[in-house]
């Protein structure tokens, strides 16, 4: 592999960065003025139908039986964790939650990887150590403010990130076009069902579509980007550098929304940042 070759895989993960970090933040303000099952769906119906358009118009070879069947289990669990996320995004403070996720989304997969080969090393864990603080630090409770609001979902929400990676990665040499596909559908299964159970169908106002289908063509740009770049590197490369997402979305907040931190939560946010690129060591 040459040197450039070397540096494709982060490329890949860095381009998932920075669409990553664009769709969530304008997810945290989509799901503000709709329910966020109903703007997830609507977020899954845009990416699915983007992305399975590109597959087609390239003739990407359709996937086996097994990669089909983990690319939807891996959408069910993505796409469930996605809705709580947007729902974190907008009930809290997008700075500091979207962090919150990353680190959990992140430092599942690192630890199974652990437990297959062997042990991680003393810079992940570092990493876990300054990711424990972070996560205390933006989570502890600070006079009259108590915890932030939507920390609890974010958790939950980085765990099935954690779930969208690790299943995701099992279709193995599947075409990256249509595994992002077909995960959406898995994703639009479930979080239709909810939807349509819950009776949360109803009028979307223009804008707000609009948002959703920008920020589920940025998402499945991401999914897919993300996929190459576990494909040809490592796994858990991929995962930690995407993982750097929340940059993105912090920036966009403070910039268009004028969100405000404390100083021990600021610290807490970097470190939590900080220990993304340290667990990938």
């Amino acid at each position: 592999m040459s040197v450039a070759a070397q540096y494709i895989p982060a490329a890949y993960s860095l381009t998932a960065v920075g669409v990553w970090g664009a769709s969530d933040f304008l997810g945290g303000v989509g799901a503000r003025r709709a329910n966020a099952f109903l703007f997830t769906a609507i977020v899954h119906i845009s990416g699915m139908v983007l992305m399975g358009t590109l597959a087609l118009m390239t003739h990407a070879p359709f996937p086996g039986n097994a990669s089909l069947v983990w690319s939807l289990i891996a959408g069910a669990v993505g796409g469930t964790a996605l809705a709580l996320f947007y729902r974190s995004l907008a009930s809290g403070n997008m700075g500091l939650v979207a962090p919150v996720a990353a680190v959990v989304g992140a430092a599942i997969p690192t630890i199974v990887t652990a437990f297959a080969q062997g042990f991680p090393g003393y810079r992940h864990v570092l990493g876990f150590v300054v990711a424990g603080i972070g996560v205390w630090l933006i989570s502890r409770a600070e006079g009259d403010t108590g915890r932030p609001a939507g920390l609890g979902m974010a958790v939950l929400a980085g765990i099935g990130f954690a779930g969208f990676y690790l299943c995701i990665h099992q279709t193995g040499d599947a075409s990256a076009l249509w595994a992002a596909a077909c995960s959406r559908v898995g994703s639009l299964l479930v979080t239709g069902a909810i939807v349509l159970f819950g009776r949360y169908l109803r009028p979307v106002p223009a804008p707000v579509l609009a948002i959703a289908m920008i920020a589920g063509i940025l998402d499945i740009t991401g999914t897919a980007v993300f996929i190459r770049a576990a494909q040809i590197g490592r796994l858990d490369d991929a995962v930690v550098l995407s993982s750097l997402y929340p940059a993105v979305t912090v920036v966009l907040a403070r910039i268009f929304l004028r969100e405000h931190f404390s100083r021990a939560r600021t610290i807490g946010m970097v470190a939590a940042l900080a220990a993304v690129p340290m667990i990938a060591g």
